[in-house]
């Protein structure tokens, strides 16, 4: 199925707009854009800081460590680091050591023992952050990664959790479609939108993952098989360090590659486990899956919400190329990111001619995966084709997302687990992808990866 000639002028037209769209924000963040300084967040001192979600819930049950100072620690960290990383906009301090103090009296009646408590509340007193609307795991990403948070929310329908997961160096989770409800969130995904778009937990340590899997599930969770015990040395590993090589989106960087085959030779040489190189061909159209996902109608006919109509305000039209010129003249209202994906979204919806051929390439793509990796199989995956990208620089590569955007498509659960850090201080990272509803060998994997790799790095040990 190579691409006409037509397809691949109109791709290549798609990259170079996404390409201009870039340089101009670029240029125009120089010349007269705000101004961020290059400073690295404090290293943490506080030792609560340094606790899981689950230690530190075991310590404030057992009321060996009181919420209060659990919250007080980390609002003096937010204080500390926020001003230099900017992830967090709403503040809720005074409201949240009231709660803590709440917690610690509720503790004190001893009303009910612990085990009770676990079970009902396995967070109690643990603070947490979650994403604001649309577009901004990446300050749940850095909020984590910078320790003024322990266990976040997230929502992803091509890499949302997963990419500001890897950027930043902590675990994120994209469940199996339907497990937990996206019901209350802003905008509202219609049509088949609504079955891809997942909610799930993005954490500092991997521990954390399947608790907070089963808090936002609620009775979702029963699709699930958490609480079954996985042997890691029976499961099949499969990896593929590539997409093949499509036409639009970058090569893998050489060390995500190496980072790759370093927990390929360690799951053969040390765990025991069975792994296989594979070369999936129908992975190189990654990105035409997503689009193909995003141009179907859902069940009842809807068509799918458009990002250019979420801009205006009450339903009032927005051009956003006339939003380009306007913002190169410091007049727009909107942001360079948001106006690039506007102009970009026309090009990504597919016609009925378009979309039928994808989607038979999806299914054949999806049952092909599923096959493989059956209820004993995980595949190993880059989570981007590079690392970390300084501000704006996605917008010069508008389609690296389909390396996780193609799973999402799929309807498959993912979870990025970290793996360091590069010579450069940026992290390194893997996609482990499992058959539907086999989250839980996801989850286990990323358990693993993060005692045998280190996880997630503390912020000024590098």
């Amino acid at each position: 199925m190579a691409p006409s000639f037509t397809a691949r002028i109109q791709l290549f037209l798609l990259q170079a707009l996404g390409f201009l769209i870039g340089l101009v924000g670029r240029a125009a963040l120089v010349l007269g854009g705000p101004k961020f300084a290059s400073k690295t967040p404090r290293p943490v001192t506080e030792p609560l800081l340094l606790l899981s979600g689950m230690q530190l819930a075991k310590l404030i049950r057992q009321r060996k460590v009181k919420c209060i100072d659990v919250v007080q620690a980390y609002i003096n960290r937010i204080k500390d680091v926020n001003p230099v990383i900017n992830g967090i906009v709403k503040y809720r301090f005074e409201e949240a050591m009231k709660e803590a103090h709440a917690v610690d009296q509720k503790l004190a009646e001893k009303q009910e023992d612990e085990a009770t408590l676990e079970n009902k509340w396995p967070f109690l007193g643990v603070p947490l952050t979650v994403k604001e609307a649309f577009q901004v795991q990446g300050g749940e990403g850095c909020t984590l990664a910078a320790a003024c948070s322990v266990i976040g929310v997230g929502s992803d329908i091509g890499g949302s959790i997963r990419m500001p997961a890897f950027f930043n160096g902590i675990f994120g989770h994209k469940p199996s479609p339907g497990v937990v409800p996206n019901k209350g969130q802003f905008p509202l995904a219609v049509g088949a939108q609504e079955l891809f778009l997942c909610t799930g937990p993005m954490c500092r340590y991997a521990e954390d993952l399947a608790p907070m899997l089963k808090v936002m599930a609620g009775p979702g969770i029963k699709r699930l098989k958490l609480d079954t015990k996985v042997h890691l040395k029976d499961l099949k590993f499969y990896w593929m360090e590539h997409d093949g090589g499509s036409f639009l989106i970058s090569k893998v960087d050489q060390d995500l590659i190496l980072a790759q085959k370093k927990v390929v030779v360690h799951l053969e040489t040390i765990l025991g486990a069975s792994v296989q190189h594979v070369k999936l061909k129908k992975m190189k159209y990654s990105l035409q899956l997503w689009i193909t996902m995003m141009s179907a109608k859902g069940h009842d006919g809807k068509e799918p919400v458009k990002f250019v109509d979420l801009l205006g305000d009450h339903g009032k039209h927005v051009n956003p190329l006339w939003e380009l010129i306007k913002w190169c003249l410091g007049l727009s209202v909107y942001t360079i990111p948001s106006i690039g994906l506007a102009l970009l979204e026309e090009k990504l919806r597919y016609n009925n001619g378009k979309y039928h051929k994808f989607k038979a390439v999806e299914e054949s793509l999806r049952e092909e995966l599923v096959e493989m990796l059956g209820d004993d199989g995980v595949f190993l995956y880059p989570s981007h084709p590079t690392v970390a990208p300084k501000h704006h620089v996605p917008l010069t590569r508008p389609f690296n997302f389909a390396y996780t955007g193609v799973f999402s498509a799929l309807g498959l659960p993912v979870t990025q687990c970290p793996l360091g850090l590069n010579a450069k201080g940026l992290p390194l990272g893997i996609q482990v992808v499992a058959g539907p509803f086999n989250d839980h060998l996801t989850l286990a994997v990323a358990q693993y990866l993060e005692k045998t790799f280190g996880g997630w790095v503390c912020p000024g040990k590098f």
